[in-house]
């Protein structure tokens, strides 16, 4: 008997981290950890600068206590050239697992080294700027920005205790990045209904619960501050999502490919998460979503609401906005919907009052 395969939906593969870690002044206790996901001998550390300062002396201690040796490497910019530089020397060591430790950057480059090398790796992030902790999509500079899949981490540790000296806008931005899965959903619903793509509701809901969480605590936020370690969890839980989904579907829509025009258009101007948050407020408007909601949450934990804010001028955002869908024309998102001009897109930000 033959199995008619015609209706059936396409298979995707879901690769999930193997131990996630969150703890509290725990980042002596790196060694253990990694010795205990794949027992490795030699292990290529990628990490900034300052975070090699307050972390390294630590880091290097406890890989010693559980006999690692640990290569330093500097993650310089996740631009393409310098991408390939920083492969080359990990190569060149022969180590048997890549760390991550650091920023969105240092995460972002060790994941693709990781990658393109078929070496695991494993994240440590010291800031909660953004939601690719957990999961296998790099954001990658140069003269078309976008994100691609890499590979997800084989395990995640995360000292909040660290994340907390991070600078305040860090956290901020990730805030930005984690109130963009509101309208990434609904433009994977759009897909979904317009073009019969696939829509995983499960993996959806896991992203806007993160979203969810960050709304309904926006009160108490407000007034204590944003909790580090719901915030670290719900990026993580974000991460997971896309895991899950296979795809960055559920974490990324028109707000993502309006951080990655501006990327284009103006390099440097404002955090990824910051212009996320930015861009969620005016794709929610023209989804019809309840934006003033998104300001609300934004402001409430200290992140940007306007263009402003983050230096961005309002020619830059309106080209933004236009040239936004053209740099992944086959995921479809609301701006498919929209002949959006300079003008429209100057009438959509002066109407949420993003400018």
């Amino acid at each position: 008997m033959s199995i008619k395969k015609k209706n059936l939906p396409a298979s995707h593969t879901m690769e999930l981290p193997r131990q996630i870690v969150v703890g509290e002044k725990n980042i002596d206790r790196v060694g253990e950890f990694v010795k205990s996901l794949s027992k490795p001998k030699k292990v290529s550390i990628i990490s900034g600068k300052n975070v090699k300062k307050i972390a390294g002396e630590i880091i290097d201690n406890s890989l010693k206590k559980s006999k690692i040796i640990g290569i330093w490497h500097l993650a310089a910019s996740n631009q393409i050239n310098a991408l390939k530089d920083t492969e080359k020397k990990v190569r060149k060591d022969k180590s048997d697992l890549i760390i991550g430790l650091g920023g969105g950057r240092s995460v972002d480059v060790a994941k693709l080294c990781s990658f393109n090398l078929k070496i695991p790796f494993v994240s440590i992030p010291t800031s909660a700027s953004h939601d690719g902790i957990a999961s296998p999509f790099v954001s990658v500079k140069g003269k078309k920005p976008h994100s691609m899949v890499a590979t997800a981490p084989l395990g995640v540790f995360v000292d909040v205790d660290i994340i907390k000296r991070a600078p305040k806008k860090l956290l901020a931005s990730g805030c930005g990045d984690l109130i963009a899965k509101i309208t990434a959903v609904r433009d994977w619903q759009l897909g979904n209904s317009k073009t019969g793509e696939y829509y995983g509701r499960y993996s959806a809901h896991l992203a806007l619960m993160s979203a969810k969480i960050l709304i309904e605590n926006s009160s108490r936020f407000a007034k204590k501050g944003p909790d580090v370690r719901e915030i670290v969890e719900a990026l993580i839980s974000a991460g997971v999502a896309s895991c899950i989904a296979g795809s960055s579907r559920p974490c990324s829509g028109a707000e993502h490919l309006f951080s990655h025009a501006v990327d284009k258009l103006e390099p440097g101007v404002g955090l990824h998460g910051e212009k996320c948050g930015i861009g969620a407020i005016m794709i929610a408007k023209l989804q019809g979503q309840d934006w003033k909601n998104i300001v609300k949450t934004l402001k409430a934990v200290g992140a940007p609401t306007t263009a402003k804010e983050i230096g961005l001028k309002s020619n830059i955002l309106a080209k933004a906005l236009t040239i936004a869908q053209s740099l992944r024309p086959e995921r479809y998102t609301i701006l498919n919907q929209v002949n959006m001009t300079e003008n429209k897109a100057i009438a959509l930000a002066k109407s949420t009052k993003v400018i």
